[in-house]
């Protein structure tokens, strides 16, 4: 029987690298590999649907999902998580102390729709008691000119918004002064050449996060996988080969990584961070699957409600198909 021939678009991470070379096939199923950062891939899934199966943003699969126009369905696979706290960059002289002191305040980033910032806005809420309706915003590029919201927003009227004319970088307003903070998922120059305005409003991030961590049990899912509802329906076997494929080959990269010789021989280091790392999320702390992750999942389902990208609450049931680990 000929194998089914499908288009799989994603980045090239350690734990879907054993499928882009091969290591790892899907039963009845020849993939055709396409290799793009998310940057990429997310628009062209997401406004032309051109691939067959993808990475995409938790926040806008879940915000599609609330809106009831959602043209894909979701397999609980986690191929991008990291904790955002680290995010936010303030201006030394901006009277912005603790994460309270961000109401009222002039606040830059590039995308209110990004996971990364619906994650941050959802912790500074339920952790400060800071709204996305308490800032005031400012959108466009950090360097250069932004990319264009990658769903048309619904924000709430509260929502005070402005976006920046041609010509104008967060950055640049940062460093005049013009915004008190930025929100950025990338490193701002600023930052990286040592910039004395500007340092994160969480310098220990990291006990932050791990203390966030303990006490929600939320570790902050950027990116999952889709399947077209055109290739679910015709093919409903295909979300179940798909999941176990992509749990098989985050199993080869996690073997991997505790290769003790190579460790040695490249970075030692590591293995004290592997270790930490379970010590902190457990021997799983990588998690495929719906239970290990469900309070991030609802959190992201409850967040895209509570900053006026859906016009309700999504459980994390329905973001994704059942019966498939």
């Amino acid at each position: 029987m000929a194998k089914l021939n499908l288009t799989l678009a994603c980045w090239d991470y350690d734990r879907t690298r054993p499928l882009i070379d091969g290591r790892i096939k899907p039963e009845g199923i020849e993939l055709d590999i396409k290799v793009l950062r998310p940057r990429e891939t997310f628009p062209r899934m997401l406004e032309k649907h051109e691939f067959h199966v993808s990475e995409i943003s938790l926040a806008s699969y879940a915000t599609l999902k609330g809106r009831g126009d959602c043209p894909f369905v979701a397999i609980p696979v986690v191929l991008s998580k990291i904790f955002r706290h680290s995010c936010i960059y303030v201006r030394t002289d901006s009277g912005i102390l603790e994460p309270k002191d961000l109401k009222g305040k002039r606040v830059g980033t590039t995308q209110l729709g990004s996971t990364g910032v619906v994650f941050l806005n959802g912790m500074l809420q339920h952790e400060y008691g800071v709204t996305i309706r308490d800032i005031d915003w400012f959108i466009g590029g950090l360097n250069t000119p932004t990319q264009r919201p990658l769903i048309p927003l619904n924000l709430h009227e509260q929502v005070k918004v402005q976006f920046l004319p041609d010509g104008e970088t967060l950055e640049g307003l940062l460093n005049r002064g013009e915004i008190d903070a930025l929100f950025s998922l990338y490193f701002p120059e600023l930052f990286l050449k040592g910039s004395p305005h500007i340092h994160r409003l969480f310098p220990n991030y990291k006990e932050v996060e791990q203390d966030y961590y303990r006490r929600t049990r939320i570790f902050p899912i950027m990116h999952t996988v889709v399947i077209r509802d055109d290739v679910h329906r015709e093919h409903p076997w295909v979300a179940k080969t798909l999941y176990r494929t992509f749990a098989t080959a985050r199993d080869l990269a996690l073997d991997g990584l505790y290769d003790t010789d190579a460790l040695r021989l490249s970075l030692p280091w590591l293995i004290d961070h592997l270790e930490e790392a379970r010590h902190v999320f457990g021997k799983d702390f990588w998690a495929y699957g719906l239970e290990p992750n469900r309070p991030t999942w609802q959190a992201i389902g409850r967040y895209v409600y509570e900053q006026g990208l859906s016009p309700r609450t999504v459980s994390a049931d329905e973001l994704f198909l059942q019966d498939v680990e």
